[in-house]
C-alpha cells in the first residue's frame, strides 16, 4: 500500500463503517489532508491502515483513535462479533454466557455496550455488570455467574490515551485470561469479521443487566480474605485509586472486613479517564505516587495503598529514613507469600512467574508446598496446579483463587490490611515484617532496568543482538548458562515446563540471575536482576554491582 490515493481508499473504506461521530471527524479531516498532499497525513494513514491491534493472550490493547491499528468502535466490534463466532463454535448445547465489565478509561462504556449487543445479536446471552467496575469484579462474575466467557473493557495502568480488550474464558479454564491456542482461534474469527462484514449490517440485541447481587457477592466473599484482627481499628492508611475504579468497591470491602477507612488522596480518589493529575497511572511510574506520599505525610500514616486504575495491581508504600518509598512488587509478594505459606497447613503450591523473585520458591521448601514457575501473566499463574497464592513482581497477587483466577488488587489490600493488622498486635512495622523474613527466608534482592522506546523494532533488535552474541560475563561475574526461551532445549528446562517465549535467561556464576524480555502490554524491553546475599549490605551490593552491568549490556545491544 503506498501513496495518498491506495491508502485513501482504505481509509475511506473504514470511515462508511463508523459509527463513532468523533473518530468520523478524526478521520474524515487526515484523508483531506492526505489526499491535499501532505505527507505527514499520508505517513498517518499508512500508521492507522497497514496492519491492525493484533489479538493475542492480552487481547487487544492499544491507542484510540481511528483506523484498524488503533481502538475504536469499528475494531471493538469486529473482535466482538469475531468472538462470539468462535464462542458458538465451541458451544455443545446451551446457549454461551458472556459477561461484559468496563472500567472509568475514554470510551470503555461504549465499547462494553457495542459488545453487549452484538453478542446478543449473534445469540449468546450477554450480561453487561451494572456500571463501571474494578477489573477482579468482572473476573469474579465470570465464576459467579457460570458464564463461557468475559470480556473486559480496560487497559490497566497503560497511558490515558490507551484502551483495551481483555478476554477470559469460563468452564474449565475457571475464568482464566485465554491462553494459546485460543488466542490465536479468536483471532482467526475475528480477521474472517474483518474481511466479509460491515459494522452498519451486523445483527445487535439486547443485552441483561446484572443485578447488584453479583457485586454484593464479590464483596462479601473479599471481606473474609482476612477479617480485621483486634485493634485494627487503629490503623491510620492513606489510599489512592490513581483516578481509577477501585475505591467504591474497597470501600465497603474495608467496613465490612472490619477495618478503618483510609485517608483518601483526594485528587485521585473519583474515575477520571483523563489521568490528570499523572503522566502514567501506573503505581510503579517515578511520581505517580507522589501525591500519596504527600498526603500520607500531612496525616502521619503508618502506610499506604495505591490501586492502579482498574484495580487489578497493588503498590504499598512505607515511611523510611529518606522519606516514603513504595515497596517492590518482590517484596510484598513475598510478605504476602509468606502470609499465604504459613496459613496453608501444608498443603496446596505457591506460584511466581519467571521474572519474580525466587524467594518465594523458599517459602514453599520452609512450609512443604508445592511450587512452580510460570510464564509471566496470570494467565499462566492462575493455572498452577494446587495454587493457593501467586504473584509477579509488576504489582500483582492473587490471594484468592478460589473466587477470583486473576490478580486482584482489592483483595490483596484487603490481605496487606490483616497482615500489617497482626504484625501492628506484635508491636510490628512493615520495615520490621521485611526484616524478619530475610533473617528466616534469606537476604533477596531485585531490581530491574527498563527501556521505553518509541519504536518498537528497536526491541526485536536489542533481542536479536543478545541471541547473535550472548555475554560471557556481566561486570566481574561470569555467566555460567545462557537460556533462549524460545527454543525448545531452554523452554524445557527440568522443572520449568515452560512453553517458549521470547525471554532471554542469564544464570552467573555467584547464583544471581537476569531476564530480558519485551514487555506484553506497552513499549518497552524489561531487564529482571534477582540475587542472593549473605547479609542485606552484601545483597545490596551484588544488586548495584548488577545493575551496572546490565544498563551496559542493554546499551551495548541497543548501539
Amino acid at each position: 500500500m503506498t501513496g495518498a490515493v491506495g491508502i485513501g481508499g482504505i481509509a475511506r473504506a473504514w470511515l462508511a463503517q463508523d459509527p463513532d461521530d468523533v473518530t468520523r471527524t478524526e478521520l474524515a479531516g487526515l484523508i483531506a489532508r492526505a489526499e491535499a498532499g501532505e505527507t505527514d497525513a499520508v505517513a498517518d494513514l499508512h500508521d492507522r491502515f497497514d496492519t491492525r491491534l493484533q489479538f493475542g493472550t492480552a487481547g487487544l490493547r492499544g491507542a484510540l483513535g481511528a483506523g484498524s491499528n488503533r481502538m475504536n468502535r469499528v475494531l471493538v466490534s469486529q473482535a466482538a462479533a469475531g468472538f462470539a463466532a468462535y464462542l458458538r463454535s465451541r458451544a455443545t448445547g446451551a446457549t454461551p454466557v458472556v459477561v461484559i465489565g468496563y472500567d472509568g478509561r475514554r470510551n470503555s462504556d461504549v465499547f462494553a455496550r457495542d459488545s453487549a449487543e452484538l453478542f446478543a445479536g449473534a445469540g449468546l446471552r450477554a450480561i453487561l455488570l451494572p456500571r463501571l467496575l474494578p477489573t477482579p469484579v468482572l473476573a469474579f462474575a465470570v465464576r459467579h455467574l457460570g458464564a463461557d466467557a468475559g470480556v473486559m473493557v480496560t487497559a490497566s495502568h497503560n497511558p490515558p490515551d490507551d484502551n483495551g480488550y481483555k478476554v477470559y474464558l469460563g468452564g474449565a479454564d475457571e475464568g482464566s485470561q485465554i491462553v494459546s491456542p485460543a488466542d490465536a482461534e479468536i483471532a482467526a474469527h475475528i480477521e474472517a469479521v474483518a474481511a466479509a462484514s460491515v459494522v452498519g449490517d451486523m445483527p445487535r440485541g439486547e443485552y441483561e443487566l446484572a443485578d447488584e447481587a453479583v457485586v454484593e457477592a464479590y464483596v462479601s466473599a473479599t471481606a473474609l480474605v482476612a477479617p480485621a484482627p483486634r485493634g485494627a481499628g487503629e490503623l491510620n492508611w492513606v489510599y489512592t485509586a490513581m483516578h481509577g475504579v477501585g475505591y467504591e468497591t474497597l470501600a465497603k470491602i474495608v467496613e465490612r472486613a472490619g477495618y478503618p477507612l483510609p485517608t483518601v488522596v483526594t485528587a485521585q480518589i473519583d474515575p477520571d479517564g483523563r489521568f490528570p493529575t499523572v503522566a502514567f497511572p501506573n503505581p510503579e511510574e517515578p511520581g505517580a505516587m507522589d501525591l500519596t506520599f504527600e498526603t500520607a505525610r500531612a496525616v502521619g500514616a503508618e502506610f499506604a495503598l495505591a490501586n492502579d486504575p482498574d484495580a487489578d495491581r497493588l503498590a504499598v508504600a512505607i515511611p523510611d529514613a529518606a522519606g516514603w518509598r513504595r515497596l517492590t512488587g518482590n517484596e510484598v509478594g513475598l510478605l504476602l507469600g509468606w502470609q499465604a505459606g504459613a496459613r496453608a497447613s501444608g498443603s496446596g503450591s505457591l506460584a511466581c512467574s519467571l521474572v519474580s523473585s525466587p524467594g518465594l520458591q523458599a517459602i514453599a521448601e520452609h512450609y512443604g508446598l508445592g511450587f512452580h514457575t510460570t510464564l509471566t501473566g496470570f494467565k499462566w499463574i492462575s493455572r498452577a496446579p494446587g495454587l493457593i497464592y501467586g504473584f509477579e513482581e509488576a504489582l500483582g497477587y492473587l490471594v484468592n483463587p478460589s473466587t477470583v483466577r486473576d490478580k486482584d488488587g482489592i483483595s490483596a489490600a484487603v490481605a496487606m490490611l490483616g497482615l500489617i493488622a497482626e504484625a501492628r498486635e506484635r508491636g510490628q512495622s512493615v520495615a520490621d515484617l521485611l526484616a524478619q523474613f530475610q533473617e528466616t527466608f534469606g537476604y533477596f534482592q531485585s531490581g530491574q532496568v527498563s527501556l521505553r522506546v518509541d519504536d518498537v523494532s528497536i526491541i526485536g533488535r536489542i533481542m536479536a543482538a543478545l541471541r547473535a552474541a550472548p555475554p560471557a560475563a556481566l561486570g566481574e561475574v561470569a555467566v555460567d548458562r545462557f537460556d533462549d526461551l524460545l527454543t525448545p532445549d531452554a523452554s524445557s528446562t527440568p522443572g520449568d515446563g515452560l512453553p517458549p517465549s521470547d525471554v532471554l535467561r542469564l544464570w552467573l556464576a555467584d547464583g544471581s540471575r537476569v531476564i530480558v524480555r519485551p514487555s506484553g502490554t506497552e513499549p518497552k524491553l524489561k531487564v529482571y536482576l534477582d540475587v542472593r546475599g549473605t547479609s542485606a549490605p552484601d545483597a545490596d551490593a551484588r544488586l548495584a554491582a548488577l545493575d551496572a552491568a546490565a544498563r551496559g549490556l542493554v546499551a551495548t545491544a541497543q548501539a
